[in-house]
Formats: structure tokens, sequence, C-alpha cells
């Protein structure tokens, strides 16, 4: 029998197993935090082959084929699919300790249920086993999702997006998953990148805005975050190597800083710093005012390598995790400034450091009081004469604000440390955040895991999560670290795993 037919995989104790196979197991799935396509959901797009679903777009498969010396061309080159696929099954089916020998392995079962473990030895009969489960079946983007019981995802969607296809989506009847977009605005607070300049002029044209100072820019973004909202959005999300915040600074020093950008000046380091500091605590009190969540994900070193920057571009599995720096003295700057202001909004936090745990688990212990404030009238939202019930929609969203401000929704922390995420999504990267969160803050409020992925296969990443979460607390029951009481271990599990998330984003099973 393979491993991954063993109902047992990756549970160590008989309690394990038990926890698993009762609470984890058949729980819905929230992917809050992925790289999917809105277009490609509604198209509802095929596959032909494996390449398609797995070496597409898949960096976390490109690194390891060019760590075990493949050549590029069987990996993002001129390659066929089926040499392509070859090569992977030739990597995978010797790649010891490493999660993608897992995700890659659990895919083939739950999917096409194919049990043998993959190897370069059935690598041409597993080719054609899929191709022609994927021929047959129909098995398409939606199916994928459907098959998985997932009741909610949140793309990832830049500020000019026009989001066509989630409204789309959002009025198709035949799919009963919501797909939300996420606001993640990096390119317009990195200033000092080359295309800062070229973005903020298409940031302008689709906001209606002129962007010649920072108040305006600030318009632009608050203009395209109602328009987001409009569409659904309750997440935002911003990623950076480093934080970047410092109270000292005002609106005064960020509109000298953009100024002498879009001039096209060299901006210093400190002028960066001010620009976004204030963006920033502009942003959060407008994702307060909407009762949205913040997503930040930090230390992340991007495109190490020039040569396949320059080649094939970004996103091609030269990154790194990011270290050297400071970023828990800003980041606790942010906390206390956007809180005595009174314009903290619910935040997730991922640091791709695993150095960084209990960094965050201690930081964010410092600002978990739970304030209840009474709601903030919403700014005006101004759209485009498409757009119609406008009035109904400001109702919509003032009475999801007024829900995420109820005393029901306090179960959650204001502050959350976010799942252990890319690099850190393996069997020890994940038992060690579970580890931190639960000896420095409270495990049982954590909001699960999501698939950060581009591909519609991930899914059984929430299994391999669920699995060594049930593992993790077999072995405390086990060993007497926690009590053998069914009811309370149950809630934990249930929670960590759908209900969490589920009561943060108002998904009832």
């Amino acid at each position: 029998m393979s491993i991954f037919e063993d109902k047992n995989f990756l549970l160590g104790s008989e309690k394990a197993a038990y926890y698993y196979e009762t609470y984890a197991k058949n729980l819905p799935i929230i992917d809050y935090h992925c790289h999917l396509e809105a277009k490609e959901i509604y198209e509802d797009i095929g596959f032909t082959n494996l390449t398609e679903l797995w070496l597409t777009y898949d960096h976390y498969k490109w690194r390891l084929m060019r760590a075990a010396g493949v050549e590029e061309k069987y990996i993002t080159g001129n390659a066929s699919d089926k040499d392509k696929f070859i090569k992977w099954c030739e990597v995978c089916g010797r790649a010891i300790g490493n999660p993608l020998y897992h995700w890659s392995n659990l895919e083939l079962n739950r999917y096409f249920g194919i049990t043998e473990p993959l190897s370069e030895k059935n690598a041409l009969d597993i080719w054609y086993r899929a191709m022609d489960a994927l021929k047959d079946d129909r098995i398409t983007a939606r199916k994928f999702i459907q098959k998985s019981n997932v009741k909610l995802i949140c793309t990832t969607n830049d500020p000019v997006e026009d989001l066509a296809y989630h409204s789309a989506l959002a009025a198709d009847s035949s799919f009963d998953v919501k797909v939300l977009p996420t606001f993640r605005p990096d390119p317009a607070f990195d200033i000092r990148k080359d295309s800062f300049i070229e973005y903020i002029a298409t940031l302008s044209e689709v906001s209606g805005v002129q962007i010649n100072s920072f108040d305006s820019l600030v318009k632009a973004l608050l203009n395209r975050i109602d328009f987001f909202a409009f569409n659904g959005c309750v997440l935002a999300d911003h990623g950076m190597t480093e934080i970047f915040f410092d109270p000292q600074y005002t609106d005064l020093d960020a509109d000298k800083a953009l100024k002498r950008r879009l001039n096209k000046s060299r901006i210093l380091e400190e002028e960066a710093c001010a620009f976004r500091t204030r963006l920033m605590a502009a942003v959060c009190k407008k994702y307060c005012e909407l009762g949205w969540t913040v997503q930040i994900h930090y230390s992340c070193l991007r495109d190490a390598n020039s040569v396949i920057l320059n080649k094939i571009g970004v996103n091609a599995g030269c990154d790194s995790i990011a270290s050297g720096f400071d970023s828990i003295t800003p980041l606790a700057r942010m906390f206390d400034y956007l809180n005595s202001n009174s314009i903290l909004p619910r935040m997730i936090i991922y640091s791709l450091n695993p150095n960084d745990n209990i960094l965050i688990d201690t930081l964010i212990g410092s600002f978990q009081e739970h304030i209840k404030r009474e709601p903030t009238k919403l700014d005006e939202i101004r759209f485009s004469d498409e757009l119609e019930d406008v009035d109904k929609t400001l109702d919509r969203i003032k009475l999801e604000s007024d829900s995420l401000n109820s005393e029901n929704n306090f179960k959650l922390p204001r502050l959350i440390h976010g799942a252990a995420w890319w690099f850190n999504d393996s069997y020890e990267g994940i038992r060690n955040h579970l580890k931190t969160t639960a000896e420095q803050g409270f495990l049982p409020s954590f909001v699960g895991m999501l698939t950060d992925s581009r591909s519609f296969l991930s899914y059984t990443r929430h299994e391999y999560f669920r699995r060594i979460l049930c593992d993790f607390i077999g072995n405390q029951v086990a060993t007497g670290m926690f009590p053998d009481d069914e009811e309370i271990i149950g809630k934990i599990i249930t929670d960590i795993c759908f209900g969490n998330a589920a009561s943060l984003f108002d998904i009832n099973d």
C-alpha cells in the first residue's frame, strides 16, 4: 500500500488519526490567500495534461528542478509538455524530505485516483492515465475547486484591475463558491522602483484622479478601495522585503518625496520611509472604516538572479528569505501609531523568515485589547457611470462593517500570526509555526492554512496542514501535555481548520 493511501499518513498516534478523521478531514476550505485568476475560474478552463496543471506557473517545482540539475529547456523552455513532465517525475521521485513530493502524490491520489508513488519508473503510465481522466471526465477549474469542498477563494489583485471576472462570477448562479478580490497595492508603495512613475500614470488614468501630489495619490487609492469594496473585497494585502514605518514623518514629508520621484529624482531611503509610512496610515484608516482585514507579508528577497529575471521574468523561482534587518521595531511602531489613532485594522502578519515567528507572536500579544468602536461613517463612494445601485451597495458595506464591529467577532484577536507559507509550508515549518503560536499566543484563534498558489490542485496543502495540526494536538494529549477532553479539542481543530476563517469572512458551512 502506498503511504498516500494510508489514512494515518503523517498522523503519529491513534489520537491524532481519530482527531483528523472525526474533526478535520471533511471540513470545507477557505482559501483566503492565493494567486488563482478569476478569469480562469469564470471561463472554467480545461487542461490537456499534467504539465499544464503542474509546471506552467509553479516556480516551487521550477526551483527544485534546477536544484536537481535539470536543464532550463525542461523547466521554462521549449521542450515538449511530455518531456517536461518526465523530467519532473525524475526529480520528484527522489525528492525525499521535500513537501513537493508529498503534495504531488496527494494531488495524484485525491484528484486522479492514482495511488502508486510518482517516479521516473511510472512517469509515462501516469502521464497517459491523467490525460485520459482530463479528457474523459472533462475535469475543469471549477470541478477541481468544487471537488475540494472550497467555500471561498480570495485572489490577489492590483488596484488598477477592472475586476470584471469577479463581477461575472458573483452574478453566476451556477457556481456556488465565493471568489473575492484582494486589494494588493504594492506598486503604489514601491516609490524607489524603476516602474513606479509608469504605474502612477496608470493608476491616475484608472482612478480618474490626476496624481501630482501625495493627497491626490491617497485620493486615487481610496477611490480604488471603494471600487474593490463594491466588488465584494474584504481583504488588503501588502508585500514587502522590510517593514518601513516611522511616526516622525508627516504628510508634507511624503508629498515632497513623491514630487521628487515624479520629477525623476532619486529617492533616499529615509524619503521612501516617509512616503510609505504616511501612505500606510492613510489606507489603514480606510481599511478600518470598511472593516477589512489586512495581510502583511514580509522578509521576501525578490528576483535574486538577474539573468533569469531578464530572461523569464518575475515569479521564476529565484526568490529567497530575507534577513539581516530589524523589522519588528518598525512593525511595533506601526501597530502603536495605528492603535493610538484608532485606525488599527484586523491584521494577519506573515514573515518568510521563520526566525521571526517568536518575534511576531510576542509582539502581537501586546496589541490584542479588544476595543469595540462605533461604526465609522463610510466615505462617499465615487463610481463610474456604468455602476448602478450605489446607495444599495453602500448600505450593504455599512451592514458588513457593523457586523465586523459586533461583539461576536471579537472571539478572534485583532492581530493574527499568519500561516507558515512559501518556504515554510513544509512538515517542520508548519510544526514550528504551530509550536511558537501555541507557546507565545493562543493557538485556538489561528485562522488556518492557505494555498498561496496558482494551481487548481493545491488544495491538498490544506489536507497536509490539517494532518500535521492533528498530529501536533494528538501528541500534546498523548504525552500528557493537555487533557483528553474531546469537546475542547474538537472545537480547537474545527475552529483552526475552518471556523475562525469562516467567522472572519462571514462564511456559513
